[in-house]
């Protein structure tokens, strides 16, 4: 599957791309309107739900510049150590042309649109491809009624960058624009999608990394919020964590959230996973979720986060957060070995499976 990246340009005029043209369809009428997003190497999205202020340094009660809503993408210069707020842990900010934000608030994202596929593979999986968002965000559009709760709770949903799902058609409007049908293995909805928004994975990039290591550990350190790979007792890997939680809305310590301390046994791998849980007042329901590592009950597991950026610091309800490239790595590192196809395995002892040791030093 060959592929360039477009600039921010052609993809805002969303460009009709070559191999040859395809039937429009009288209901893709939806078009894309892509965001004027900055134009930098590197960028950050406000990804709190609300609004966030930037201040004129790196400090609480700094002058405010201006608030943030959702999803608002700046430049992101770098990072750079401030003055916590109250009750916080984190130190971190980010610098930008105009200011500066509170780092767990901003995810670091880029913008690197894609040529779309048009002649998708075929697999075990059937006809399609694993791929991952690479912009800010990208829009959905619904075909039939929502039925997952996230998709009826929110005015605008959207896919945002690092998440993975499934594409298994591909379609123009009829403005010209190529639209992916973007669905989950097992998921409730589907919907369409600006295809350039998402780059296919190659099987390459899914294959396991020193497969032939038997004795391979994870250990997650709840204290130092860190997670360390070893091969024969020597560190190969290294990489800031979020674990469960230890206090509620209120600010109250709890137990309810935490990550389950000892030795476990990783039961099942993802490339893509949809998380659900919590009750109806206070649950999550998360598609796409990245690089899912289970290893405790039905949900414990250490994945991709897109929705903070706050690690070091326990907030979870019970999972390893990570950033993307992190929990790819202990994906393909770990046992059972899991390739491209078919993306998900659950292990069938006695088959070989890596140790996930949860301690708190």
């Amino acid at each position: 599957m060959n592929r360039k990246r477009y600039t921010r340009r052609e993809f805002i005029k969303g460009a009709i791309f070559g191999a040859g043209m395809l039937a429009a369809q009288p209901w893709l009428k939806w078009t894309q309107q892509a965001a004027e997003w900055p134009d930098a190497e590197r960028l950050g999205r406000n990804c709190t739900g609300g609004w966030i202020n930037l201040r004129t340094r790196p400090h609480p009660e700094a002058p405010i510049v201006e608030k943030l809503y959702e999803d608002s993408v700046v430049v992101w210069l770098r990072e750079v150590i401030g003055e916590a707020p109250g009750g916080v842990f984190s130190k971190r900010w980010v610098e930008t042309p105009n200011g500066y934000l509170y780092a767990p608030s901003v995810q670091p994202v880029w913008n690197r649109p894609n040529q779309p596929v048009f002649d998708l593979p075929t697999s075990n999986l059937g006809k399609g491809m694993w791929a991952e968002v690479t912009v800010p965000y990208v829009d959905i559009y619904l075909k039939s009624p929502p039925n997952s709760p996230w998709l009826q709770s929110v005015e605008r949903p959207r896919l945002y960058y690092s998440q993975i799902l499934w594409i298994d058609d591909v379609r123009k409007n009829d403005q010209g624009q190529v639209l992916y049908h973007v669905t989950e293995r097992y998921g409730l909805d589907s919907f369409w999608c600006a295809a350039e928004a998402f780059r296919p994975l190659t099987v390459e990039e899914v294959e396991p990394i020193n497969p032939d290591v038997e004795n391979k550990l994870v250990v997650v350190d709840l204290n130092h919020q860190i997670l360390s790979c070893y091969e024969d007792n020597r560190e190969v890997f290294f990489c800031r964590i979020s674990s469960g939680g230890k206090f509620n809305a209120a600010g109250e310590a709890v137990n309810t959230w935490a990550t389950p301390l000892g030795d476990h046994l990783i039961w099942r791998k993802a490339i893509s996973f949809h998380m659900q849980g919590g009750s109806t007042e206070s649950g999550w329901d998360t598609l796409g979720v990245p690089w899912t590592t289970l290893f405790v009950g039905e949900g414990v597991a250490i994945h991709s986060t897109f929705w903070h950026n706050d690690f070091g610091t326990p907030r979870s309800h019970g999972c390893v957060n990570c950033l993307p490239e992190d929990s790819k790595w202990v994906f393909r590192w770990t046992a059972p070995q899991i390739g491209w196809d078919p993306g998900d395995i659950t292990i069938q002892w006695p088959q070989p499976s890596t140790v996930v040791r949860v301690i708190e030093a």
